[in-house]
């Protein structure tokens, strides 16, 4: 690739989606952006650059930051944190809403294709006793539109079931289709999914008493991680729970969070914070 397409490639994710490319990673770029250029008809890289300069549709730019993202999930990545939003953080937040009736909203954000709340609703399947009767709403976001196709399908590889599924929640919760692994319809309901840019406005989302936005912000330049961490911030309830990747900090000048004591990623709001909102 020439060095001006590089920096149209690196400007744009950047621009679009606040992402960070190092533009000396020359073969991450063109792996990444190989299989679009085939998938929709193209030459080669330079051809889909030229056409992109040439034309300046919406779609093909988007498509390209959508390739250039990184989408690396699993299900039950990291699984104590699991262990500890659904043996503790849920039934608590569920003894507050009880009297209010009120349903738990829970929002993965930049969910890739879907195995982050798909383990989380299999973990809520079973322990729904823990939760008093009160309901539990989920939902899943991504800036590409083809993981939010595939999370809505439900559909898997055995690649995929095999990273981190335990093969009882395979046996329960899936069936096979020939070489892929559905979901069960049960625990598809239970998530709706939604196209979303964390660097647009979220306040039509109303709030939300768990977000997960892990190792998301990690792939952004500072300025878009900063914006993104103060516009999750109000989508927050006051006593609800923001959760990173263990090795990302909830940190801006506006300090919004507060970290929990001996949970890596994981952050309450700051009740200052919430005044000066």
């Amino acid at each position: 690739m020439k060095r001006e397409d590089l920096e149209l490639i690196v400007a744009l994710c950047r621009n679009r989606a606040g992402l960070k490319i190092d533009i000396e990673k020359t073969y991450l770029i063109e792996s990444r952006l190989a299989p679009l250029a085939r998938r929709d008809g193209f030459g080669s890289i330079p051809d889909m650059i030229a056409a992109l300069r040439d034309k300046r549709e919406d779609k093909l730019a988007w498509a390209i930051v959508e390739a250039m993202t990184l989408n690396e999930t699993a299900f039950y990545r990291d699984p104590e944190v699991f262990s500890f939003l659904t043996a503790e953080a849920l039934p608590h937040l569920a003894r507050r809403r009880a009297p209010t009736a009120a349903p738990l909203r829970v929002w993965s954000a930049g969910c890739a294709t879907g195995q982050e709340l798909y383990s989380l609703a299999m973990q809520i399947d079973a322990v729904r006793g823990a939760l008093g009767g009160v309901q539990v709403e989920l939902y899943g976001s991504d800036l590409s539109e083809r993981c939010m196709e595939k999370a809505q399908t439900g559909l898997y590889t055995q690649f995929e079931v095999q990273r981190g599924l335990p093969i009882r929640q395979l046996v329960d919760y899936f069936e096979k289709q020939e070489e892929m692994w559905l979901m069960s319809p049960r625990i598809r309901q239970m998530a709706r999914w939604r196209r979303i840019n964390l660097l647009a406005d979220l306040t039509p989302l109303g709030q939300f008493d768990m977000i997960l936005c892990r190792n998301v912000v990690s792939q952004m330049d500072e300025t878009s991680k900063v914006r993104v961490l103060e516009g999750l911030a109000p989508r927050l309830a006051p006593d609800g729970l923001l959760i990173l990747g263990a090795q990302e900090i909830a940190a801006t000048s506006a300090e919004p969070y507060l970290p929990l004591a001996g949970r890596p990623g994981l952050y309450s709001r700051n009740p200052a914070y919430r005044a000066a909102a």
